[in-house]
């Protein structure tokens, strides 16, 4: 391995030091705003949030991409050189409501038919009713944020890494770097253990 091949933490924060991801309180306050949206906009942001795709991916979503049965939505990569799928499963709530949205549409339709310009202003507005400014409050703090968020919560990073359409695991292993709540935990016992050494 080369030191171009090892992840850093800095890939999460911005040249400023600003994190580029949603921390736990403002994901919450996300999903809370866009559960208040109208629903084209409101499953746009819940598809966002809850399979960490790109933008691009979201919005070129269409009813055959839909697989009910097994509760999941197929994704076509975009930043491969070859045509490639990835099936990311959701909540049931989520897949029966885009199923509900796709009925009246052709398999060929698209599920949100506005432009990348339309999506990133839908996002922007959900980010402000939910109190969310800075680099965090963008599509790519969602999808950094379903990163962080499935390693805390333990999904192994191969699952990961297909699930995000990674096509490099160490892109993937950025997420691992970051400790997020484990290593809060892991700070909170050294600073318990200090008090007691000091005691």
């Amino acid at each position: 391995m080369t030191a171009y091949d090892e992840p850093t933490i800095i890939d999460l924060f911005d040249l400023h030091g600003q994190r580029k991801y949603l921390n736990t309180q403002e994901a919450r306050r996300f999903l809370a705003a866009a559960n208040k949206a109208a629903t084209p906009e409101r499953l746009f942001c819940l598809v966002l949030f809850y399979t960490g795709a790109r933008i691009s991916e979201v919005l070129e979503l269409n009813p055959r991409r839909l697989d009910v049965s097994d509760r999941r939505i197929i994704f076509r990569t975009l930043k491969r050189r070859k045509l490639s799928y990835r099936a990311v499963p959701v909540p049931t709530r989520l897949i029966r409501e885009l199923n509900a949205l796709a009925r009246p549409l052709g398999q060929d339709d698209r599920l949100f038919p506005f432009c990348r310009q339309t999506g990133w202003r839908i996002i922007k507005n959900i980010m402000e009713r939910a109190r969310i400014d800075g680099p965090q409050a963008t599509p790519r703090g969602l999808r950094h944020q379903f990163g962080i968020h499935a390693i805390e919560v333990q999904v192994p990073e191969s699952l990961l890494q297909r699930w995000m359409g990674h096509a490099r695991a160490r892109t993937t292993r950025v997420y691992t770097v970051f400790g997020g709540g484990e290593e809060r935990r892991l700070a909170k016992r050294m600073w318990q253990e200090s008090y007691r050494n000091l005691s």
